[in-house]
């Protein structure tokens, strides 16, 4: 039985409860309310009890911490200690990014975090605050078995930003996600991507059919990503001054492009539709994912012997469950060509990280700005890919 007592001289209330191995405990309850002391008090005697059973397990003991926190809280304010279950969280997490992020984003996040939650079982009904670092690590090894190592840290960011936003709400005292919690994997040397060389990017033209001609024009000479390029529309061209403005999908950047002249050429060569709103590249911008055209570049990295066949096979004989490597070439080369060749022109670093839209120290918005003359003469000094 708990109770709590007054000491002469001594401002808080003092607990006194029974601890799991039977001996009698005198302790302070650290506040000078008693209506406060005696949940305190309570919680104690409540731990002490499950251990004396055996029955004090880690989630058991966080159940308890946040029972008496909660207790405590609602004598202090009146109002209830804000909680929620770690599903009913997530969905209400994920009802905001639909505001916030591109439909295709915000379906990138869903699948992460209904991964994430079908990991924890019957637990993510449970109070967001029983998430351990514990469960976090796991699932992070788990995506890195069945997906890349890329694959696996960028989920492990996307549930990391879910945790943030909660400890902000006051759903939880700290987020077990962390990065010094849980880092991200290291990726070795044989998981990342390389520049695709000049001879390789002449090669895959000459290989592919007008559309996708285009879109690896498009990937050298702006070094825009898969996504945002194969929704680029009419109206983001601007010919009389020879540019190209987007917005990027993963970062958001408003960019304005100097258009090359092996991009120029092939652009005047299209027939524009009356609609400015209508896709450049009419079939890419009709795939449900942007996954699909990636697949596709790969069997046209293939045809030209860049790359084996992406047979499904199992890997080295360990089946689906062992971890995928990241090709060293990708669509994504191409943005790192296009860096590459702008330093190999002689434009400086910071030029070449604005040109495409890097979001780094290295290029501060704030206090470093490009004339669009510097950015038209960096852009005339790229190599002509078609010759």
């Amino acid at each position: 039985m708990a109770s709590v007592h007054r000491q002469p001289g001594k401002v808080n209330w003092f607990c006194a409860f029974t601890d799991s191995a039977g001996t009698r405990r005198f302790k302070s309850s650290g506040t000078s309310n008693k209506k406060q002391a005696e949940r305190i008090c309570d919680g104690w005697q409540k731990a002490a009890n499950l251990g004396r059973r055996g029955k004090l397990t880690p989630e058991r003991a966080r159940e308890v911490i946040s029972a008496t926190v909660a207790d405590v809280f609602i004598v202090a304010n009146v109002d209830s200690l804000p909680s929620t279950t770690t599903r009913a969280w997530a969905e209400e997490w994920l009802k905001a990014k639909e505001i916030e992020k591109e439909p295709t984003t915000v379906a990138r996040y869903r699948s992460i975090i209904d991964r994430f939650i079908a990991t924890l079982g019957t637990r993510a009904d449970k109070d967001l605050e029983t998430i351990t670092v514990a469960d976090v690590t796991k699932f992070r090894d788990s995506e890195a078995k069945r997906l890349s190592v890329a694959s696996a840290n960028l989920a492990l960011k996307i549930v990391r930003a879910l945790l943030s936003d909660a400890c902000a709400r006051q759903y939880i005292p700290r987020n077990p996600a962390a990065p010094a919690l849980v880092k991200v994997l290291k990726e070795t040397a044989e998981s990342k991507r390389r520049d695709l060389l000049l001879p390789e990017i002449r090669l895959l033209i000459g290989k592919a059919d007008n559309e996708w001609k285009g879109m690896i024009l498009c990937g050298i000479y702006l070094g825009q990503r898969l996504g945002d390029i194969s929704r680029l529309t009419w109206r983001a061209i601007d010919f009389e001054e020879s540019e190209i403005a987007m917005v990027t999908q993963k970062t958001g950047r408003r960019l304005r492009i100097p258009i090359a002249k092996p991009l120029l050429d092939y652009l005047l060569k299209l027939t524009a539709p009356d609609d400015p709103d209508a896709p450049v590249f009419p079939r890419a911008s009709t795939a449900k994912r942007v996954g699909h055209l990636s697949n596709q570049f790969r069997n046209l990295l293939a045809d030209v012997g860049l790359v084996k066949v992406n047979a499904h096979e199992a890997a080295s004989g360990k089946g689906r469950s062992a971890t995928r490597k990241t090709s060293e070439l990708s669509f994504h080369s191409l943005r790192h060509s296009a860096v590459s060749m702008l330093k190999a022109a002689g434009v400086n670093d910071s030029m070449a990280r604005e040109i495409i839209g890097h979001s780094t120290e290295v290029v501060s918005r704030r206090y470093t700005h490009f004339s669009p003359k510097d950015m038209r003469r960096a852009i005339d000094r790229l190599p002509n890919v078609m010759t």
